[in-house]
């Protein structure tokens, strides 16, 4: 049973998106980056995915529930972009997690992946649309929930188009982050980490981030 994870003032940052600064009991954020760690490091381990054009990410990752293959953009059972093997299953604890955060905006989810990213000294994620979820889901405006662990990070939040301003705002271990509804496609991104930063108790250098979807 994971501990309770502590109340937290939801920030409306957009019409959808929420900033939850302090969601999870440091209890909580202790007992997820080392089951995050020891998943990041198991028999199906995390690796560094390339994209289309053969561009390699800046995050070493790991898809629970459904992999996604970055070199289609899409989700598969299996990981045939890197060495076959099946996706490892989500935790029932972890998507629990995700349907409560996603209740304390009042938006509903039934979370069947998350995608356990691991950002290091100089990792970062570009402006890009969570879009390969199901038509049906995205079109529904079912909610991304985002939690993060460990470092801090400067988190880019954009609009509806690449083009549009830009806000950037710090995601803190334990802070949780949802977009739903009309911010379903907001662009986002991570412009980087503050190394250091992470609660000592956790004993990571660098960040975790899980992010829940429903395909």
């Amino acid at each position: 049973m994971l501990p309770l994870f502590d109340a937290a003032a939801a920030i409306e940052v957009a019409p959808g998106a929420f900033h939850l600064p302090g969601a999870l009991s440091l209890d909580l954020q202790r007992h997820l980056t080392a089951e995050c760690m020891r998943l990041l490091d198991g028999e199906t381990p995390g690796y560094v995915p390339t994209v289309r054009g053969g561009r390699r990410m800046h995050v070493r990752m790991l898809c629970l529930g459904r992999h996604w293959n970055g070199r289609l953009y899409r989700y598969e059972s299996t990981r045939s972009d890197h060495d076959g093997r099946p996706a490892p299953p989500l935790p029932p604890d972890f998507a629990a997690l995700a349907r409560e955060l996603a209740s304390r905006v009042q938006m509903v989810m039934e979370p069947d992946i998350c995608l356990v990213n691991f950002y290091g000294r100089d990792g970062r994620m570009g402006l890009h649309q969570d879009k390969d979820e199901s038509p049906a889901s995205v079109a529904a405006g079912i909610p991304v929930v985002s939690v993060s662990l460990g470092d801090t990070a400067r988190f880019q939040v954009g609009g509806l188009t690449r083009r549009a301003a830009v806000r950037s705002l710090s995601l803190a271990s334990g802070d949780a982050f949802i977009f739903g509804g009309p911010a379903r496609l907001l662009y986002h991104g991570v412009g980087g980490i503050h190394p250091g930063t992470a609660p000592a108790a956790l004993e990571v250098a660098g960040r975790v981030n899980l992010t829940f979807r429903q395909y």
